[in-house]
């Protein structure tokens, strides 16, 4: 099985300056594979010059694959296309063209400007120091009270969580993947004349079950990571906790060919902090009066048409059911937040399919009761 990496670890020892040379180029050439310009100064233009033929085909056969999704993210949207069906809203498409952080150490390369050493945006601000990079969110949130909510129609919703109508989970997912401009900058490229606006990806395998000698090998879900350009510090954090999965285009990263290794979970996580800006009434949520008791109490209705959803706090909201896919839009700019949700699909999951291994979790349906999502 191809092992996970995870940024400086098992690595030669050298120069900084000469690992962070290696990345650049590797990053220029993948910004021009999809269509962007690249930085064209020093060696890293002369070798973009030389290979500007082989990159123009690249892109030529990418955009006769146009529609084309990865096989991880078309189990994906293959999954929210069946359960959002018939909401009343057109299921928005995962993004086809993402800045893939195919290895490991390309995101924090990415997290500041190729000349410079700090980056700032609404939500956070990094900066570069002798051991990394350091980020500050803007705000430090430190209770989670009224920030769980969970889509209708799957499994059972806790009473301690929020449920959601499949209509409103479609409109945030429609606006989850349509960020504002400023949230697709890609701060690699900030300053330039011409910046980068894209999302980036990133493809996780976190262990469910460790393999246990002699009787069965180790097993893996699969976690599909996107966020705006701007908040790629939140994918190198996590990337360093969970590993890099690698490229998912390529069939030797794809779990549903690794039937050994393969749990058949599959997650997605959307990093989307613009969400609390969103009226309850643009989202589809009824009427004060015409809410039922469960809505009233969830605070999903309105009575003025101003009123934000979850009244403008961060929050997290998660779709699934008993197919074993996840798929969760954040609300929030904190680096820690989607670490737990990681943590709990792949508890969740791993007690599904191994309960001699997980006894507090006896069924799925009670452990939708039992553990947050």
């Amino acid at each position: 099985m191809t092992p996970f990496n995870f940024p400086g670890l098992d690595a030669p020892a050298e120069e900084a300056e000469a690992t962070r040379a290696r990345l650049q180029l590797y990053i220029n050439l993948k910004l021009s594979s999809s269509g962007q310009i690249a930085s064209l100064e020093g060696d890293i233009g002369e070798f973009l010059t030389i290979a500007d033929d082989l990159l123009k085909s690249y892109r030529e056969k990418s955009r006769l694959l146009s529609g084309y999704l990865c096989p991880p993210d078309r189990r994906i949207q293959d999954f929210l296309d069946d359960y959002l069906a018939g909401c009343g809203e057109p299921v928005a498409r995962l993004p086809e063209n993402t800045l893939i952080l195919d290895r490991p150490g390309v995101a924090r390369e990415i997290s500041l400007p190729i000349d410079g050493d700090e980056f700032s945006n609404e939500y956070l601000t990094s900066y570069r120091i002798r051991n990394g990079i350091l980020n500050n969110p803007a705000s430090d949130r430190r209770t989670t009270a009224g920030s769980f909510h969970v889509c209708e129609d799957g499994l059972p919703v806790p009473g301690d969580k929020k449920a959601v109508p499949r209509l409103t989970f479609a409109r945030l997912l429609r606006e989850a993947l349509n960020p504002p401009e400023h949230l697709l900058r890609l701060p690699f490229t900030a300053g330039k004349p011409n910046e980068v606006k894209m999302f980036v990806s990133l493809l996780l395998r976190p262990l469910v079950c460790p393999e246990i000698p002699g009787f069965e090998p180790e097993k893996r879900m699969e976690v599909r990571f996107f966020a705006p350009g701007s908040l790629v510090s939140n994918l190198d954090f996590v990337e360093n906790i969970f590993g890099n999965g690698g490229n998912p285009v390529l069939a030797s990263n794809d779990a549903g060919l690794d039937i050994d290794h393969w749990s058949g979970h599959s997650g997605c996580v959307i990093l989307a902090p613009h969400l609390n800006k969103l009226t309850k009434q643009a989202l589809g949520l009824p009427r004060w009066e015409d809410a039922t008791e469960r809505q009233r109490a969830d605070g999903m209705c309105w009575r003025d048409a101003g009123e934000l959803y979850n009244e403008g706090s961060p929050f997290k909201l998660t779709l699934r059911d008993m197919r074993g896919v996840i798929v969760t839009l954040i609300a929030d700019q904190q680096h820690s937040k989607p670490n737990p949700l990681i943590y709990q699909a792949v508890a969740c999951f791993a007690a599904d399919r191994y309960p001699l291994y997980y006894p507090l979790f006896p069924s799925l349906e009670w452990r939708s009761v039992l553990t947050a999502p």
